[in-house]
């Protein structure tokens, strides 16, 4: 699978840590960013990632920023998105499985690294359960 990789200042730490987690689940991994900790705007990130998404060049996508909220709003006005915040297991799991999300947002100031790693983990390797859930979510774009 390709994996969609980016964040802010606030996510760097983190985006660093899971980039090697996924390449070590055997994805391979397109890194948006940052390339430091230095401060800088998260729309300049989610954008491309985003794009990348809609475009088919990556398969789904892990955004993180500080609250995860700010990412989650910029990724989510791509037509095509489905960008869910998750701080557990659970909600990633249901974000693929209910919600056909494509990229995960976690907050990494209240998220600790194996909950992250969890996530993303359950998160790439869960399935669309279609059914009654495909109704919903083929009313989401506009």
């Amino acid at each position: 699978m390709k994996v969609a990789i980016g964040g802010d200042h606030a996510g760097y730490r983190l985006k660093e840590e899971l980039k090697k987690f996924i390449e070590e689940l055997g994805h391979q991994v397109e890194d948006f960013g940052p390339a430091n900790e230095e401060s800088c705007d998260y729309p300049d990130i989610a954008h491309p990632l985003a794009s990348s998404i809609v475009s088919k060049k990556n398969d789904i996508g892990v955004a993180i920023c500080g609250s995860a909220n700010g990412i989650n709003m910029t990724l989510n006005k791509h037509a095509g998105i489905r960008s869910a915040i998750s701080w557990n297991e659970e909600l990633a799991e249901l974000a693929r499985l209910h919600n056909d999300a494509n990229i995960i947002a976690l907050p990494a100031r209240f998220i600790d690294l194996d909950t992250a790693k969890r996530s993303v983990k359950i998160f790439l390797e869960t399935n669309f359960e279609g059914g009654r859930h495909l109704r919903r979510v083929n009313k989401i774009d506009l």
